[in-house]
């Protein structure tokens, strides 16, 4: 790998009596080719020629003898070469070596330093954390003393610091809200000051439920089960899962212009009731609710299923509303008038085993399902002037006790009245193809053919 030293290879020290034999062998080597030369030159027979011939010989040793010491001259000196690089390349490895070296421990300095740095910090964070869960919990404790303190004045300011605690501290935000919601579940005393801050605490969780600036807490549930409420108003929030079950609300309960999600549920004591506007998808339970006075839900869009089976309900005005589900009012007492006025049904609608107790007014609705309201009993005027049923509709064994109109109705199916009664006191008009005879003497009885 590169910056990593070769393995250590130990250099051979050339003993000095090698250099002793290879000069030695230079010798013998000229010596033996000079009396080899001087033996040939000897055969000469001409003296002249002899005489040159041996100081060629003579020559010719020395020359080898120079070659060879030559060679082992240059062997040495490219040994000694040899020996200076490899000495040169030795020292750079170890340079890189340690350069390597000193990076390590100073990367590890510096990841050792960055680790204690964190862990300081860290600590920092878990101690100032701490400190501030103390406060907080202090600071809770101590509103929760004051909203149960016995002074009316303490539990406003009690309740007035919690607000200020969820505003500061978005987590605490569902405690402190199920905090309120309980002391409003709480028994009261019939008391003016008690009612202040039962108002007061209904208007803290309202006014964090309209999603208008930075007072609103997204994803707040209400857990009103049983409570007391006193003009509670809603009008304008936006509601995740609200449960007013078995509570008693007095004065005007309003939900006007709302946005609903999860479930509503409204099977509660009003006086009056007020659902004008209100969209969303939630499914709305009205199932046991008891209104004594006016219940109105003009114009409202109930995108989830609607719910108010044996209800017990007054003057009642749905005019213009839409209803994506099922609406479904079995077993349901509308204790005074009840106007569906140009309703738009979309899911279907069954009314069955139930009673108008005021005028049933169904002119221009919009059927788009089944329409039931078989058992169902009308005391007053019942008109389906100008309504449009696209799916089924059923009237068997209904009892009209006042005039009945289907004038201008357009049923895409025949309508079945199938053994349903009217009164033989009123005039009726009824869709295409019902068959009405006289039962009695107060009663008509109407069949399909």
């Amino acid at each position: 790998m590169p910056g990593t030293a070769p393995p250590d290879e130990r250099l051979r020290v050339m003993p000095w009596w090698l250099v002793l034999v290879g000069l030695l062998l230079a010798a013998l080597l000229g010596w033996w080719v000079l009396s080899w030369l001087l033996g040939e030159a000897n055969r000469a027979t001409a003296p002249d020629t002899r005489a040159t011939l041996r100081i060629d010989a003579i020559r010719t040793g020395l020359t080898v003898v120079a070659g060879t010491g030559g060679g082992l001259a240059l062997l040495l000196a490219a040994r000694r070469q040899w020996i200076s690089e490899r000495a040169q390349r030795h020292q750079e490895v170890v340079a890189a070596a340690d350069q390597a070296h000193r990076d390590r421990v100073q990367a590890h300095a510096e990841t050792v330093a960055e680790a204690g740095q964190r862990h300081q910090e860290q600590q920092a964070e878990a101690a100032a954390h701490d400190a501030a869960e103390r406060r907080l919990t202090e600071l809770y404790t101590r509103a929760v003393e004051l909203l149960g303190n016995d002074n009316a004045a303490v539990r406003l300011g009690g309740l007035h610091a919690l607000e200020r605690l969820g505003q500061d501290n978005p987590a605490q935000r569902p405690t402190i809200v199920g905090v309120l919601c309980a002391y409003l579940r709480m028994p009261s005393p019939d008391d003016a000051r008690e009612t202040e801050v039962r108002r007061s605490t209904q208007r803290v969780l309202t006014r964090h439920l309209r999603a208008d600036g930075d007072a609103f807490w997204p994803g707040m549930r209400l857990d009103l089960v049983g409570a007391r409420l006193d003009d509670f108003d809603a009008a304008s929030c936006t509601l995740d899962d609200a449960d007013l079950t078995g509570a008693t609300c007095t004065g005007t309960t309003r939900f006007t212009g709302a946005t609903l999600t999860g479930r509503l549920a409204l099977g509660a004591n009003f006086d009056t009731l007020l659902l004008d506007g209100v969209g969303g998808d939630a499914t709305i339970v009205l199932d046991g609710a008891r209104l004594t006075g006016r219940l109105s839900a003009d114009g409202a869009e109930f995108g989830g299923p609607l719910s108010g089976q044996r209800a017990t309900l007054g003057e009642t005005s749905w005019r213009g509303s839409t209803f994506h589900r099922t609406a479904t009012f079995d077993h349901t007492t509308f204790t005074g008038s009840a106007s569906f006025r140009e309703a738009k049904f979309h899911g279907g609608l069954s009314m069955e085993h139930s009673t108008f107790g005021g005028d049933a007014d169904f002119r221009r609705a919009r059927f788009g399902d089944l329409a039931l309201f078989r058992w169902t009993e009308f005391r007053a005027d019942a008109s389906f002037a100008d309504a449009r049923f696209a799916g089924a509709a059923s009237f068997g064994r209904a009892r009209f006790h006042g005039p009945v109109t289907f004038e201008g109705a357009t049923p895409a199916r025949r309508p079945l009245f199938d053994q349903a009664r009217a009164t033989t006191s009123a005039t009726h008009t009824w869709p295409d193809g019902v068959r009405v005879e006289p039962l009695d003497t107060d009663w008509l009885l109407l069949t399909d053919p």
